[in-house]
């Protein structure tokens, strides 16, 4: 068995969770972060261009410039849209930071979902199966491109000829492949995934679609255990379980609610996911650019793993 990671998943923006001052992001995401990268084993940037609220930092763009100030954890994106750059160009992207960063780069991938940033940005939003078809040929021609000199792709979406990407990934770049859909982005994920990139649902359903990942790769003749499984939690964090409920608040009643307790609450329920597989967990805690319930975390709960 793997042993239990965690990452942190900082803001790129306003995403309805931290409250923040966008004037003081950068000195607050630098502050944070400071502390944050001597704790967790990576960081994790998410890949949005406006969403409810419109301040945004491009992901690309932040994660070169951590990956330049804290040169020790693996940098990941959490997930890239790939409707929003040609996938030629992001393979050369990638394969410049992972030689930049000496190696710690693990390319977050998805279909991209927000039909609002798309129509907003004027890129052109297919249904989901188009956009998830494109996200596999985005993969096949990032992946010839770093492994072949020329390299060359013809697909239905995407099209490459003696294309070279120099200097190619000297240590491999893991894809993780984001999101759960049963019929065609697992089928993804086993097909052409190393990570996995799951969303928190009920422990039940996160064990259906566990079991319908591991089905697609009896199919692919793949391992199951090839794949790394990880999982995005947000965690309201305080000393007491009633403190941490009224942080939370209305949060509570989402589909898919955060965690909010005590440390020791908090120990059992990531306890329990990491029983179903999960060994990297991409935390997100919302009282940045306070870093209390961070700091708590460090303190009670990651010495428990």
């Amino acid at each position: 068995m793997r042993r239990i990671e965690f990452g942190y998943n900082p803001p790129t923006g306003t995403r309805q969770i931290e409250v923040f001052d966008p004037r003081t992001f950068v000195r607050d995401l630098q502050a944070v972060l400071d502390v944050a990268s001597q704790a967790f084993s990576s960081l994790w940037f998410s890949d949005h261009l406006m969403t409810v609220e419109p301040f945004r930092m491009e992901c690309w763009t932040e994660m070169t410039w951590a990956a330049a100030r804290f040169p020790g954890p693996l940098l990941g994106t959490i997930v890239m849209a790939n409707s929003y750059r040609p996938p030629a160009l992001m393979a050369k992207m990638a394969a410049s930071l992972q030689a930049f960063s000496h190696g710690r780069l693990v390319l977050g991938y998805g279909a991209g979902w927000h039909e609002t940033e798309y129509r907003a940005y004027g890129y052109p939003f297919p249904k989901a199966s188009q956009r998830i078809a494109e996200m596999v040929e985005g993969i096949q021609v990032m992946r010839a491109m770093w492994s072949d000199a020329p390299a060359n792709f013809k697909g239905l979406y995407y099209e490459i000829a003696d294309a070279y990407c120099e200097p190619r990934p000297e240590v491999p770049i893991a894809i993780m492949i984001g999101g759960d859909g049963e019929q065609l982005t697992l089928k993804a994920v086993a097909e052409h995934g190393d990570w996995w990139n799951a969303l928190m649902r009920p422990r039940a359903l996160l064990q259906h679609k566990i079991d319908g990942l591991d089905e697609h790769c009896r199919k692919a003749g793949r391992d199951p255990a090839e794949i790394r499984k990880t999982l995005t939690r947000t965690v309201y964090l305080k000393r007491s379980k009633a403190e941490a409920e009224a942080w939370a608040g209305s949060k509570l009643q989402n589909e898919n609610p955060p965690f909010a307790g005590e440390p020791s609450e908090l120990v059992d329920h990531l306890q329990e996911l990491s029983a179903l597989g999960f060994d990297l967990f991409q935390m997100v805690f919302p009282g940045f650019p306070d870093t209390s319930d961070i700091r708590l975390f460090i303190d009670e709960v990651l010495p428990r793993f």
